[in-house]
């Protein structure tokens, strides 16, 4: 059914009112705008819902204003027993904790669901068009969203992005339960409302950086504690961590360690407005602490710690994870990322490919690739073939 006009919540009475329905809904589209261009975090400009009063009947659509109001009462959507269904959600459950203190109960990530049906990293308007065959517009996706009154078209085109969802929802579900891959889509969604929202920790803030593995010795600790007091800085500040240090700057200090405030204001990219405040002493005591961090205090990305025996087994389970994406039409990433890989063949007890779904489709076919009672070959047309090899044992 098309949705109807949207109505766009200002007022305490109205929210109220759009809550007390929502929660009785048995699932309801939600998408965010909210821009963080200058900010640390997410300023939120408006929360668009739809539902529908019972099934068949039109949807519903309303775009809460949190500029006018505060969206906090959405929380006791949010925690009750419907289904939240969205789009590429992780930013939304970032921006909704903080805006409402609550994540949903439930949750269906169509995204998610596309990238079991081969459709990797897909976009709400990819997915519209090829399942429900509405294309939908484009010319808002980039407007400001904190402009007061909100034009026909930014409205037009906020509902645009709910509207769709239940919908949309419904035919990736059929397909999915077709295929018997449903309850993987329903486990992998639920697992995105268990993950870390926001930002990670400031001491992994250096991995970010352009060319961080190329750091050696004392440059990777300065480079981590320096990183770590940007990252901590920007979120009291609420602005962007380039805006207090800019990663030119911070490279340059990483690379060649200033011993004093002299050499400090000689770096290369700082401006005096960097070093305002006390950060000129501030970060030359993150530059000390660099220098005396213990190596076991150095923390290292997941994708580094991979010894050199291990290696060349990554490498073929990578090449071979993709052949699997190709033949069961399921995205890679959602198989296997590197890191998976990486633990699942380090043996850690919580390793992603011997839980859920994962465990059958990926893990068991690695595990004896790995024990060597298979082996990977090229069926004549570029195809990766897993076979067993006759003789050898079964894995333990």
């Amino acid at each position: 059914m098309e949705a109807a006009a949207p109505d766009v919540v200002a007022t305490e009475a109205a929210l109220r009112s759009l809550v007390d329905e929502l929660v009785g809904a048995a699932r309801y589209g939600l998408d965010t705008e909210f821009h963080r261009e200058r900010t640390y975090w997410p300023r939120l400009a408006l929360i668009q819902v739809a539902w529908e009063r019972r099934p068949g009947a039109a949807v519903q659509v309303a775009l809460v204003d949190p500029l006018a109001v505060d969206p906090a009462p959405l929380g006791k959507v949010l925690e009750g027993d419907g289904t939240m269904v969205a789009h590429a959600a992780s930013q939304d459950l970032e921006v909704l904790r903080r805006a409402c203190n609550a994540l949903p109960s439930r949750l269906f990530d169509t995204q998610v669901v596309g990238g079991f049906l081969g459709y990797g990293s897909a976009s709400l308007g990819s997915l519209v068009e090829r399942f429900l065959h509405v294309r939908l517009a484009k010319g808002d996706r980039l407007t400001d969203w904190s402009r007061r009154p909100l034009s026909a078209s930014q409205v037009a085109y906020a509902a645009a992005d709910v509207a769709h969802l239940l919908a949309l929802a419904d035919e990736a579900a059929a397909l999915l339960s077709d295929r018997g891959r449903l309850t993987w889509a329903e486990e992998e969604c639920a697992g995105l409302l268990c993950r870390p929202t926001g930002p990670g920790e400031p001491a992994e803030a250096w991995w970010r950086l352009r060319d961080s593995r190329q750091f050696q010795g004392v440059s990777r600790a300065v480079a981590q504690e320096v990183a770590a007091w940007r990252e901590a800085r920007a979120q009291a500040l609420d602005i962007q961590p380039r805006m207090v240090l800019p990663d030119l700057a911070l490279l340059s200090i990483a690379h060649s360690p200033p011993t004093n405030l002299t050499a400090l204001r000689q770096v290369r990219g700082l401006d005096p407005r960097h070093l305002r405040g006390g950060a000129d002493q501030e970060i030359m005591a993150a530059v000390q602490r660099g220098k005396a961090l213990p190596p076991d205090r150095l923390r290292v990305a997941r994708s580094e710690q991979v010894s050199k025996e291990l290696r060349p087994a990554v490498a073929l389970a990578s090449a071979w994870v993709a052949q699997l994406s190709r033949d069961e039409e399921v995205d890679a990433a959602l198989l296997a990322t590197r890191s998976d890989i990486v633990e699942f063949l380090s043996g850690k007890p919580a390793a992603r490919l011997g839980q859920g779904w994962r465990a059958q489709l990926v893990g068991a076919p690695l595990r004896r690739l790995a024990g060597g009672q298979a082996s990977l070959a090229l069926d004549g047309h570029g195809r990766l073939l897993l076979e067993d090899r006759p003789g050898r044992p079964p894995a333990p």
